[in-house]
């Protein structure tokens, strides 16, 4: 059975203690956010606290919005309201939204970080690695195995389409399901970070689940593509192959609509956002087609 498939126990329940050593735990996490919050400078940094290692998310500036009006430009010229940009509210709003989803996703058995502690303007979560162990972001594997041989690269891109398929499978979606949001546990299962937005707000659950597939293709599609592209689109295929009718519906048309991304420059001056719209084009227009036989 594959490592995405087991059960996501770890980050996402407190250990069994007595009600008065859970209480000192928290307030020992709730201690560690007030003090240490106004003397951290970076939006999310690491620390240490005792023999844990945790995170501590801070609440940052609202984002502006004129990359979010060019996203919907080109969405709207697509005609696809799932590549419709989710706008990221920053601020205390932020903070609540990860905290909110985490807890849901965690109730869900997914891997996520535990949320530790909260207040408006700042979020203490844990980490998702091991005493002595970190887990690894799934873009560093794909990297590292890109200079190996295309079996390699296939088998760690595998596993972030199983990963996204786990959690459809229980009726959630993520945020932003870039390679650089998975991380493989030492454990081997694949979990989830940076829920700072809710597609679901102003998406559907399918339509944010097509998001989903849609933002791990685009952040994936040049290296796979460029191993072995029969093979990508053979697992891509296989992956879509349990979504719900709904999703496959609605990658079916916008594989229609990103139909004509495919004739994009290959070339490198071209910038690398040219070159992932034209492999995820690529990827989305086999799998259309062997739906189409």
């Amino acid at each position: 059975m594959s490592s995405a498939k087991r059960s996501h126990p770890r980050g996402t329940a407190a250990a069994i203690a007595s009600p008065e050593a859970q209480g000192a735990t928290a307030d020992r996490y709730a201690d560690f956010l007030r003090t240490q919050l106004p003397q951290q400078a970076d939006p999310i940094a690491r620390h240490r606290l005792g023999d844990e290692r945790v995170w501590l998310k801070k609440a940052g500036p609202r984002h502006g919005r004129l990359r979010y009006h060019l996203l919907a430009a080109i969405a709207g010229l697509l005609r696809l309201d799932v590549l419709k940009p989710v706008p990221n509210p920053g601020g205390d709003a932020a903070i609540a939204i990860e905290a909110r989803r985490l807890r849901a996703l965690g109730a869900l058995g997914l891997r996520v970080p535990a949320v530790l502690a909260e207040q408006a303007d700042g979020l203490l979560i844990s980490d998702l690695g091991e005493s002595g162990s970190g887990a690894v972001v799934l873009r560093e594997r794909l990297d590292q195995a890109a200079a190996d041989e295309p079996t390699a690269l296939l088998a760690v891109w595998r596993e972030g389409l199983e990963a996204i398929a786990v959690a459809h499978a229980r009726g959630a979606y993520l945020s932003q399901a870039f390679d650089r949001n998975l991380m493989r546990c030492p454990d081997g299962v694949v979990g989830y970070i940076d829920f700072e937005d809710d597609p679901g707000e102003t998406l559907s659950v399918a339509e944010c689940q097509v998001r989903d597939w849609l933002s791990y293709l685009h952040s994936t599609a040049v290296l796979v593509r460029a191993a072995s592209p029969q093979a990508a689109g053979a697992l891509w295929h296989a992956a879509l192959a349990h979504a719900d009718l709904e999703v496959r519906e609605r990658i079916g048309l916008a594989a229609q609509r990103m139909r004509w991304l495919r004739h994009l420059p290959a070339s490198r001056r071209w910038g690398r956002d040219t070159q992932r719209v034209r492999a995820a084009a690529l990827l989305l227009g086999r799998w259309h087609g062997k739906q189409g036989r």
